[in-house]
């Protein structure tokens, strides 16, 4: 087998995988509400297009953007009922915002799903719609609109398209999990991006300790390599000179943060993204991850798992695959849930939680999850994973000074020296934190897990971006409002 490729910087750190690692993901019971978010993508706001009162089938549109454009990524309804309430909720950013809240109901029947339409058959712009139409974003964390990313333009040529399954954050097995449970959608996926974008190569990327996964029921080997390879072998037979070019699947070394795309592409490509605002287009490559790849899939055409074939429909992204996991949970697993469900309304026994034990509830994984106060939180569509952890699995130590170890600036996998840009950040000096790379920080964390010293770096750094914005928005004002008055005096 070729070496695994990987990138210069990372670190290793406790994956804690074994107690979820090989499950099946499980389709949760159906909660008696949801708590839908309007808004959860990057870019335009939408606004709710139901009103307290209607009753709304799974899948109906229930908030988009006033005036649909390219920033905008329209919500369904994740299940069948009726509109409770239109509110402000807290959500997993810790910040609130507009919710539908629906509450189950019998009496209303029927699913509103989409047409069949043949992705290698349609042309690019009504595949790029029907994308938006199904609410796709990128489901790895960003909720980046997938219809805009797909759409770079024409003046960034693509040589490839990468699926993102190295899924490098600790606790966190639903992206094993959905490869496992849906290989040939998550191929389509890809070949559906190729077709789009005109690509010939695909790559599908995983880190090399997903190569051969025991299934947790069964104790059997599933080499996913395989199984992958299989599937691309059959959508070629199944498609013929309809396929799109190449796919391959490639391991990569398992260190941290292989997932994140910039590194992604330098491991599977060789290529680097350049520096901000420049996107991994400029690089050739478009990056997303299977989670997106099967939402995508799933829009043209379902895969019923149970009947073993194609559905005569396309869904929107009304339900999502996420881990839940951490020392506190006396029942890990992986599941699969509506988009909107609260994990306090389910079964208190479903995941077993120890609250005696429970330290700190963590939406996404230990690294680059955000602590929320509390259960009452809906899952989103980049929600890929909910952590019950104890006192030992986070920390809450006192800030030390730094002793300049270099650690950080050695860790690194952006190659940046984060001790000089926290030096710049205290200073107020946001032009020399932009000028040695504040924005070019993907936030991963890897300089904090080995500051010896615990300063938290990576808080820092999020705080500091979001002050430089605003210092840069200021200087831009102060010197538009200057330019102004010196034409009102000449």
């Amino acid at each position: 087998m070729v070496k695994p490729c990987s990138f210069k910087g990372g670190i290793h750190i406790p994956y804690n995988k074994d107690r979820t690692t090989g499950k099946t993901a499980e389709l949760v019971p159906t909660p008696k509400q949801v708590v839908i978010p309007i808004n959860q993508h990057l870019g335009a706001p939408n606004k709710a297009i139901v009103a307290v009162g209607d009753a709304v089938k799974r899948g109906q549109k229930i908030a988009d953007a006033a005036a649909p454009g390219p920033m905008t990524v329209p919500v369904h309804a994740s299940i069948a009922g009726i509109v409770k309430k239109i509110e402000a909720r807290l959500q997993s950013n810790n910040t609130e915002g507009l919710c539908v809240v629906i509450e189950a109901d019998d009496a209303v029947s029927g699913d509103e799903f989409m047409p069949p339409l043949d992705p290698f058959a349609c042309n690019k712009e009504e595949a790029l719609e029907r994308i938006r139409e199904a609410g796709v974003v990128g489901m790895g964390g960003a909720g980046f609109p997938a219809h805009v990313k797909l759409n770079p333009p024409p003046a960034k040529k693509i040589d490839f398209i990468i699926a993102d399954g190295a899924e490098c954050e600790g606790y966190l097995t639903t992206d094993e999990a959905a490869i496992r449970a849906k290989t040939d959608v998550v191929v389509r996926g890809v070949a559906i991006l190729m077709r789009i974008t005109g690509v010939k190569n695909g790559i599908i990327g995983m880190e090399d300790n997903k190569a051969v996964i025991t299934d947790a029921s069964s104790g059997a080997s599933i080499n996913l390599v395989e199984k992958l390879e299989k599937a691309v072998s059959n959508l070629k037979n199944e498609l013929k000179n309809k396929f799109p070019g190449e796919i391959e699947v490639k391991l990569c070394q398992t260190r941290y943060p292989q997932g994140g795309e910039k590194l992604l592409i330098k491991a599977l490509t060789g290529r680097e993204v350049p520096p901000p605002p420049a996107l991994p287009a400029d690089a050739g490559c478009i990056v997303q991850n299977v989670a997106s790849l099967i939402a995508i899939s799933e829009a043209f055409n379902v895969w019923d798992i149970d009947k073993n074939e194609w559905s005569n429909h396309g869904r929107p992204l009304i339900k999502r695959g996420l881990t839940v996991s951490g020392g506190a949970c006396g029942a890990p697993r992986n599941i699969v849930a509506p988009i909107g469900t609260v994990l306090a309304d389910l079964p208190a026994e479903y995941f077993g939680v120890d609250y005696g034990k429970l330290e700190k509830i963590v939406f996404g994984g230990p690294m680059m999850g955000v602590a929320v106060p509390h259960l009452n939180i809906p899952i989103q569509k980049n929600t890929s994973g909910v952590n019950f952890f104890t006192a030992a699995e986070t920390y809450a130590d006192a800030e030390g000074y730094c002793i300049r170890c270099g650690r950080c600036i050695k860790d690194c996998s952006m190659r940046l020296y984060p001790v000089l840009m926290n030096n710049a950040l205290e200073a107020a000096d946001f032009d020399e934190a932009e000028r040695i790379g504040l924005m070019d920080c993907i936030e991963c964390g890897s300089c904090t897990f080995n500051c010896p010293a615990r300063i938290r770096l990576v808080q820092r750094f999020r705080v500091g971006k979001f002050k430089l914005r605003n210092y840069v928005a200021a200087k831009a004002a102060a010197a538009k409002a200057k330019e102004e008055a010196a034409k009102a005096k000449g």
